[in-house]
C-alpha cells in the first residue's frame, strides 16, 4: 500500500527517444506521465531509485515538429526534444500531454480557490478533521492491541488442552484470565472509540449537509440576482437609447476657418529663439489638391466614421527667424530646409483618425458566460458583441506604438541606461489596455498581419498565427537600429467575477551594438465580467535580462488594492549590472508615464539599502486617445489605423477578414454569421489534415505537418530557446506581389 501511494498509477508511459547531445544524438528512454509531470528514466528498473529528469506541464509549451518529433519547454530553463517511433505514437503522446497540462492547471486553480474560504469555517473544518483523524488513529491502535491480545489468548487456550497435572492447569487458567481481561478492556476501548468516531461523524455530517444546502441555496439566489440585474441593465440601456437626443451637426462646421498655421521647430536639444519657424499661410480646401491630414482635428470624420479628405493648397510660404531680418539672404539660406520639410509632410500617407462608432447591440451576458466558467478562453465560441474590430495580431502590433523609445535607446552607449529605456518601452505596451476591454478576434491558422509605418513611425512589423492548438502568434518588428521579435501564447481562464490572462511566450530585442534583451509579459486581469463596469489590471513580476552582458532590470507591477496608499497601477523597479549593483531606478505607472534616474549613492544595510538618485526624467508618457474614443471602442489613433484598408497586402492579412470588417462597419449580425462560417471552415481543414496524417501513418508514408509560411522554428542563439524566427522574405514577396505560398483561409 505504501508503494502504491508513493508511485501513483501513471496516466501514460512508454519508450521514446530523447535528444541528449550532438555526440550521442537521440537516446531511447522510458517516459512516465503522472500528476502533471513528465519524467524519464534509462529503463523501467530505474523508476524505483533514480529519475533522470522531470518537467512540469503547468505552463509548459508543447510544440509539434516535422515527422515524429515534438518539443516540451517550460520557458527556457527546461526543454525536452523528443521523437516518437511513428506519427500515430507522437499524436497519442501529444494528446495525453495536452490533457495532463489542462488537468494540472485546473488542479492549481482549485487549490487557489480553496484559499477563498472564510477563516472561521476553515478553522472549524480543519479542527473537526483533526479530531476525526485522531480517533481513527485510536481505532487503529485498538485494532492492533485486539489482534495481539486475541492471539495470545488463543495460544493460552491451546496450551491448556495439553496439560495433565492440576498445578500446571491452575497457573495456565490464571494466565488465561489475565489475557482475557486485557482482551475485554481493549475491546471495550475499541467500542468506545468507534462510538465516539461515529457520533462525531454523524454530527458533522448533518452540519456539513446543512452547510452544503446553504451554499447551494446561496448560489441559486446569486444566479437569480445576477440574471435580474442583467435584465434590468439591458432594459435601462434600451430606455437610455430611446431617450437619447440625436446629435446634430452645424451646417457651418466645415466652413469655420480658411486659414491654418503650422509651426515646425528644428530638431535639437535647445528651444531658444533661434529655432526655425515655418508658417504655411492661406490653406484653403479645394476639390482637387494633395491631401494633408490634420492630426489635431477631431471633426474630420462624420458620425459614421467615414473620412473627410481635406484638400490643401499652399499659396505662400513665409520664412522668419526671431531676431533676424526677413531679407533675401535669409530666405535663400532656409529655402532648402523649408522645401525638405514641406515635401516630407506632403509625402506621408493620409490615414484615418477614427473608426465607425460602436453600435448598440443589447445582449444577455450571463446567459452566455454562466456555462463557460473554468473553460479555456480560446475554446469558448464568443459572439462579436464582446470583441473589438481588431485581431490578436493587430493588437500585439500596438506594442510598438512608442517604438521611438527604442530609437533613442539605440543611440545610448551605457548598457544600464539603455536597459532603463527598454524597461520603459515594455511598460508602454500596457497603456492601451487601461480602458480597452474588448476581446480581439482569435486569428485563423496561417493568418498574417503587416504594419509598415517606416515613413512616419520608423518601424515595420509582420505577424503570423503559427499554431492553433495551442494558439500562438509569431511576430517580428524592425526599426532603425533595433529588431524586436516575440512568440506569444497564453493561458486564460474565466472565473466568474474576473477573467485572467497569463502570457506564456517570450519577447526578444536586439540592438545594432549587439545587446540582446529578453522578457516575459505580466498577468492581465479583467474584473467585473458579469456585473459592474469592466476594468483592467496588470500585476506580477517582470525580469528583463541581457545575456550578452549580464545586466538585468526587475520590474514589479503592483496589483490594484483599495488599501494601497500608493498610486494605483504602479510600476517600480531597478537596473543592476552583472555584479548585482543597482545603477538606475525605474518608477511610474503603466497607464501614464515612466521616469528613470541614476543611482548616485547607497546607504543603509545590505538587507535594506537606501538608494539616492539624481534627478528623475520622463522617458515615456502616454499619448491620450481622442476625447470621443469611448464611442469607438476606446481606440487610440494608432489602433484606428491598424485595420485601415490597403492595397497589395497578403490575402491572409487580418484586414481581409470578412467578419472583422463587417463588425467594424456596424453589421454585427452578419459578422457573427461570417465568423461561424470561418471557424467551421478552419475545423474542416484541421479534420482533413488529421485524417491525412493518420492515413500516412497507417501506410508508413511520411506526412509533412503544417509549417508557417513566413516564420520557421529555430534555436535563438542568445538564449538557446526554440521559437519561431522570421525568415525575412515577406517584404520581397510583397514587392513582387507573389502570394502563391499563402493558404486560403478566408
Amino acid at each position: 500500500m505504501a508503494e502504491t501511494r508513493a508511485h501513483p498509477e501513471p496516466e501514460m508511459n512508454g519508450w521514446l527517444f530523447k535528444w541528449t547531445n550532438y555526440l550521442k544524438g537521440y537516446q531511447r528512454r522510458w517516459f512516465v506521465l503522472s500528476n502533471g509531470l513528465l519524467s524519464y528514466y534509462r529503463n523501467q528498473a530505474e523508476m524505483a531509485h533514480t529519475c533522470r529528469g522531470t518537467i512540469s506541464l503547468h505552463g509548459a509549451l508543447i510544440h509539434t515538429e516535422e515527422s515524429c518529433n515534438f518539443v516540451i519547454s517550460n520557458g527556457g530553463t527546461q526543454t525536452f526534444h523528443i521523437k516518437a517511433a511513428n506519427e500515430v505514437e507522437r499524436q497519442r503522446w501529444v494528446t495525453a500531454l495536452e490533457l495532463a497540462k489542462d488537468r494540472a492547471i485546473r488542479a492549481i486553480e482549485s487549490e487557489e480557490d480553496e484559499e477563498d474560504y472564510e477563516d472561521g469555517d476553515k478553522f472549524e473544518i480543519l479542527t473537526t478533521l483533526k479530531n476525526l483523524a485522531t480517533r481513527l488513529e485510536d481505532i487503529q491502535t485498538c485494532n492492533e492491541l485486539i489482534n495481539k491480545h486475541g492471539t495470545a489468548l488463543q495460544r493460552s487456550l491451546s496450551e491448556l488442552e495439553g496439560i495433565d497435572s492440576a498445578p500446571d492447569a491452575s497457573a495456565k487458567i490464571k494466565a488465561i484470565n489475565e489475557r482475557a481481561t486485557l482482551f475485554r478492556i481493549t475491546s471495550n476501548a475499541m467500542i468506545n472509540t468507534c462510538t465516539e468516531y461515529l457520533n462525531l461523524a454523524q454530527i458533522q455530517s448533518k452540519k456539513w449537509q446543512k452547510m452544503l444546502q446553504h451554499e447551494r441555496s446561496q448560489k441559486h439566489r446569486l444566479e437569480e440576482m445576477v440574471e435580474t440585474l442583467a435584465r434590468q441593465h439591458s432594459v435601462l440601456e434600451e430606455a437610455a437609447k430611446d431617450h437619447r437626443l440625436p446629435k446634430t451637426n452645424s451646417p457651418s462646421d466645415d466652413d469655420e476657418e480658411n486659414t491654418e498655421f503650422y509651426e515646425c521647430e528644428e530638431s535639437g536639444h535647445s528651444s531658444d529663439s533661434s529655432n526655425l519657424v515655418i508658417k504655411i499661410a492661406n490653406v484653403q480646401r479645394k476639390p482637387s489638391a494633395l491631401n494633408v491630414p490634420n492630426k489635431n482635428s477631431t471633426e474630420s470624420h462624420s458620425e459614421s466614421g467615414s473620412e473627410v479628405e481635406d484638400q490643401v493648397e499652399t499659396e505662400a510660404v513665409v520664412i522668419s527667424e526671431p531676431g533676424e531680418d526677413n531679407n533675401f539672404a535669409a530666405r535663400v539660406r532656409k529655402a532648402d530646409q523649408v522645401d525638405s520639410v514641406v515635401r516630407t509632410v506632403m509625402s506621408k500617407r493620409a490615414r484615418r483618425t477614427r473608426v465607425p462608432n460602436k453600435p448598440y447591440y443589447p445582449l444577455n451576458l450571463w446567459s452566455i458566460m454562466k456555462n463557460c466558467i473554468g473553460k479555456e478562453l480560446s475554446k469558448i465560441p464568443m459572439p462579436v458583441n464582446f470583441s473589438e474590430p481588431l485581431s490578436m495580431l493587430q493588437r500585439l502590433t500596438e506594442d510598438y506604438e512608442y517604438g521611438h523609445i527604442l530609437d533613442v535607446a539605440g543611440d545610448i552607449d551605457d548598457p544600464a541606461e539603455q536597459l532603463a529605456y527598454v524597461a520603459a518601452f515594455t511598460v508602454s505596451s500596457y497603456s492601451t489596455t487601461a480602458n480597452r476591454t474588448g476581446k480581439p478576434f482569435n486569428p485563423m491558422l496561417g493568418e498574417t498581419y503587416e504594419c509598415d509605418r517606416t515613413d512616419d513611425l520608423g518601424w515595420r512589423a509582420v505577424s503570423e498565427q503559427v499554431s492553433h492548438h495551442p494558439p500562438m502568434v509569431a511576430q517580428h518588428c524592425e526599426g532603425k537600429r533595433w529588431k524586436c521579435f516575440q512568440e506569444f501564447t497564453m493561458s486564460s481562464k474565466f472565473r466568474g467575477k474576473y477573467l485572467q490572462v497569463v502570457p506564456l511566450g517570450s519577447s526578444h530585442l536586439t540592438f545594432d551594438n549587439g545587446n540582446h534583451y529578453t522578457w516575459r509579459k505580466v498577468t492581465t486581469t479583467i474584473h467585473n465580467i458579469i456585473v459592474g463596469k469592466l476594468w483592467v489590471d496588470q500585476h506580477g513580476e517582470m525580469d528583463i535580462t541581457c545575456p550578452t552582458n549580464g545586466y538585468k532590470c526587475h520590474l514589479s507591477y503592483i496589483p490594484y488594492s483599495y488599501f494601497n496608499r500608493e498610486a494605483q497601477r504602479k510600476v517600480k523597479g531597478y537596473v543592476s549590472n552583472d555584479k548585482g549593483e543597482v545603477l538606475w531606478i525605474v518608477n511610474g505607472t503603466w497607464d501614464a508615464k515612466i521616469e528613470i534616474a541614476p543611482v548616485t549613492s547607497v546607504e543603509g544595510s545590505t538587507e535594506n539599502p537606501i538608494y539616492k538618485t539624481g534627478p528623475f526624467r520622463v522617458v515615456w508618457q502616454r499619448a491620450m486617445p481622442p476625447p470621443d474614443s469611448d464611442k469607438f471602442y476606446n481606440f487610440t489613433l494608432l489602433a484606428c489605423q491598424l485595420n485601415e484598408k490597403e492595397d497589395g497586402i497578403a490575402p491572409t492579412d487580418s484586414r481581409n477578414r470578412p467578419d472583422q470588417r463587417l463588425m467594424e462597419e456596424g453589421f454585427w449580425d452578419e459578422a457573427n454569421t461570417a465568423k461561424i462560417s470561418l471557424e467551421e471552415k478552419q475545423r474542416t481543414v484541421r479534420r482533413q489534415r488529421e485524417a491525412e496524417a493518420e492515413e500516412a501513418a497507417l501506410r508508413g508514408r511520411p506526412y509533412e505537418t503544417y509549417n508557417p509560411v513566413w516564420f520557421k522554428k529555430a534555436k535563438e542563439p542568445h538564449t538557446g530557446s526554440v521559437l519561431h524566427i522570421f525568415q525575412g522574405d515577406y517584404w520581397s514577396c510583397k514587392e513582387r506581389q507573389d502570394w502563391s505560398r499563402c493558404p486560403n483561409i478566408f
